[in-house]
């Protein structure tokens, strides 16, 4: 006999340099996933059944995250009670150390819940610097967390012009990566919001005799396609260095061919971050706290 599984939501954040992505990999493999991590440390919690991480939203390696998100089931022995939502957070991080992986909150929610399908929606931040003519310019404490394009400079309101065309409900099949995906997985997404913006670098007041600008690209949807938001990236960085005019954009997003995407433009993995997953307060209760 054994007490019923309660199912919790955690959300936690990653430096992801060293790992194949967030998801789960061999175990006999040279490099792993942050899955792999999350769910070695979660046998700790001595469950009856081995503990899976269903996680909301896939990153590739060299993705960083600021919040994603997993769904998870612990079962434990007959006549013990479920675990607090501190003790999952506290015990995870302990049994995480020392990866450079960390679970910020977690939550008990329904057994209908799952981390992935409830979400309503999932931002992404990419991180440009301009001003280095070489990789060896960007500060040590920003090198594998953004991306210095060629070129010292940035035509942003020609990128912000580009991004409105990549607002609202369109056939993204320029956007993701060519046989990355199953023929049946939709193109159609909503693009709920593109923001550029200046940024700051960490500690960045300490060098402004550099001439460093930092930028951040923010995209929001209910999901994306593979690779979508670093073409779409890219391709606004190009916009921004002259190599394609605003209206390409609109060209690309209607040819709707994936192989129709400029080649060598995709920004890499390196600045990306996911920045947050939310869902409806309903599906989770968070006393009163925004869990996103």
């Amino acid at each position: 006999m054994s007490s019923p599984k309660t199912r919790y939501l955690v959300f936690f954040q990653y430096f992801g340099t060293k790992y194949s992505g967030v998801m789960e990999t061999l175990a006999d493999q040279s490099v792993l996933g942050v899955q792999n991590y999350l769910e070695r440390a979660a046998q700790n919690l001595r469950p009856v059944t081995p503990i899976k991480f269903y996680v909301s939203s896939r990153t590739d390696t060299g993705v960083h995250a600021l919040c994603n998100s997993a769904h998870l089931d612990v079962q434990r022995g007959v006549g013990k009670p479920p675990f607090p939502e501190s003790v999952i957070v506290s015990a995870l991080n302990y049994h995480l150390k020392p990866e450079p992986i960390s679970i910020l909150s977690a939550y008990q929610v329904s057994d209908n819940f799952h981390a992935r399908f409830s979400a309503l929606s999932r931002t992404y931040v990419y991180r440009l610097v301009t001003g280095c003519s070489h990789y060896s310019q960007i500060p040590v404490f920003e090198r594998d967390l953004c991306w210095a394009p060629k070129g010292d400079h940035l035509n942003v309101p020609a990128m912000q012009e580009a991004a409105r065309s990549l607002l609202g409900t369109h056939d993204f099949s320029t956007f993701r990566s060519v046989s990355s995906e199953k023929p049946f997985k939709s193109p159609i997404k909503t693009l709920a919001q593109v923001d550029i913006r200046p940024s700051s670098g960490f500690m960045s007041h300490h060098y402004e005799y550099r001439g460093l600008q930092f930028w951040e690209l923010e995209f929001k949807s209910r999901s994306f396609l593979y690779r979508q938001v670093r073409r779409m990236a890219g391709a606004l960085v190009a916009v921004g260095q002259g190599r394609l005019a605003p209206y390409h954009i609109k060209e690309l997003l209607e040819i709707r061919d994936s192989l129709a995407y400029p080649q060598n433009t995709m920004a890499p993995a390196a600045g990306l971050f996911l920045k947050s997953v939310e869902y409806d307060d309903a599906d989770v209760d968070t006393e009163g706290n925004a869990a996103k």
